[in-house]
């Protein structure tokens, strides 16, 4: 596997494109992620991990890149598509508008998207129940904490990201009603994925406030949130990735969000020997595609009571017995 981490500048044609990506077989998959770098610990390290766990079982190469800024999403989801590598995956919401283009301008190859449907025969759409996977560290949040305040820092101000943090609000009130939940995101354009400083500062102001528990939905950004909790003697909750390891002991417990599986699907079924389809794929708490992480990391935190209690919610809402509210279908947040 290979990995173009250089300005897109240098794909200005397609016969340049195509040579500088040479040592690709005409099918290899690509991935494309988005800001923040593929080694953040959260959303892009997830498919980054995904693409290599289907490397190393099936012994294939991939391609890979990082964008540097906005403006690249098109003009790398064109290159790739044109140097022949099928299938392409993004990773993020902002890649909608653009794959909307550049699929239409390559029928024949295969593309998905993480975090947005695009309506077109030839891509895979996958979306997540965030809302049910942050009610369940919500809940464990209520139940660890001892203030009766907990904190939420999300990255961008996006509707996405307040899914999470409705879903989250849900879950602590369900198990403490009239629980504060101090509410917070790192900044209104994509550089809030990326600013750990930020983060870190905003979940600093809560822990001061009283919060004992910080949930972080902010990418990158978040590694400042679990710093902040360790400096504090508080405790944090990662996101999309397991990030328990990192702060051992400070981190309660993660919102996992299989990107790396879908990633790996994708490359799966898009490949030799796969079946692909297109349209919509929803990943939740019945498939697997969203959980809490439990680990040797944060097992002496997480008491047998809590987890019961937690498994417990996460039956009820798989069998539609507790109904998550879900911000993206009704903006608002109860």
């Amino acid at each position: 596997m290979t990995n173009l981490k250089r300005h897109l500048g240098a794909l200005t044609a397609g016969v340049a494109a195509v040579a500088l990506l040479a040592g690709a077989a005409l099918a290899d998959p690509a991935v494309i992620y988005d800001l923040g770098g593929k080694f953040d610990k959260s959303f892009n390290e997830a498919a980054f991990n995904g693409a290599t766990k289907w490397a190393t079982e099936t012994g294939g190469k991939f391609q890979d890149l990082e964008i540097t800024n906005a403006d690249q999403r098109e003009q790398a989801l064109r290159k790739f598509a044109a140097a022949g590598f099928n299938p392409v995956v993004v990773t993020g919401f902002a890649y909608g508008d653009p794959l909307a283009k550049v699929a239409a301008e390559f029928p024949n190859t295969n593309f998905a998207i993480i975090d947005m449907v695009v309506d077109a025969p030839n891509v895979r759409s996958v979306v997540f129940d965030e809302h049910t996977g942050s009610y369940l560290v919500g809940a464990i949040a209520a139940l660890k904490s001892t203030t009766g305040k907990v904190g939420f820092v999300g990255g961008m101000d996006i509707p996405l990201i307040h899914k999470f943090y409705c879903g989250y609000k849900q879950g602590v009130q369900a198990i403490t009603p009239g629980a504060e939940v101090i509410e917070n995101y790192t900044g209104t354009t994509p550089a809030a994925w990326n600013d750990p400083v930020a983060a870190g500062e905003l979940a600093k102001a809560d822990f001061d406030r009283g919060a004992d528990v910080v949930f972080a939905a902010a990418g990158g950004s978040g590694l400042g949130v679990l710093q902040a909790a360790k400096d504090a003697g508080k405790l944090a909750i990662g996101v999309d990735s397991n990030q328990n390891y990192l702060q051992p002991g400070s981190v309660l417990t993660s919102m996992v969000k299989r990107v790396d599986v879908a990633v790996e699907n994708a490359f799966k079924d898009g490949t030799a020997g796969g079946t692909w389809t297109s349209g919509i794929q929803a990943m939740g708490l019945a498939n697997q595609g969203i959980d809490y992480a439990l680990d040797e990391y944060n097992a002496p935190l997480i008491t047998d009571d809590i987890k019961a209690k937690v498994d417990d919610l996460k039956a009820k809402i798989i069998a539609g017995e507790i109904v998550v509210h879900d911000y993206s279908s009704d903006n608002s947040c109860p």
